[in-house]
């Protein structure tokens, strides 16, 4: 069982903002493809979408303590 949370709290402002780029270039062509012709494993749609919703929880968190120390 992977442990996305913890993963992704070891990495950087700057290594989540580039990761979440990635992630959602990663999605955009696999709906595109998905579109085109039926993936494999339509899982993998869900997988990346709820990857996606981890780094910008990740991010919004980290804004909000950021605000809170300030």
């Amino acid at each position: 069982m992977k442990k996305k949370g913890t993963e992704l709290k070891d990495l950087t402002v700057q290594e989540l903002q580039d990761k979440l780029q990635e992630e959602r270039n990663s999605l955009t062509k696999l709906r595109f493809n998905h579109t085109v012709s039926p993936v494999e494993s339509p899982v993998m749609l869900r997988v990346k979408r709820k990857d996606v919703a981890r780094i910008l929880t990740e991010l919004r968190m980290r804004e909000l303590v950021n605000t809170k120390t300030k």
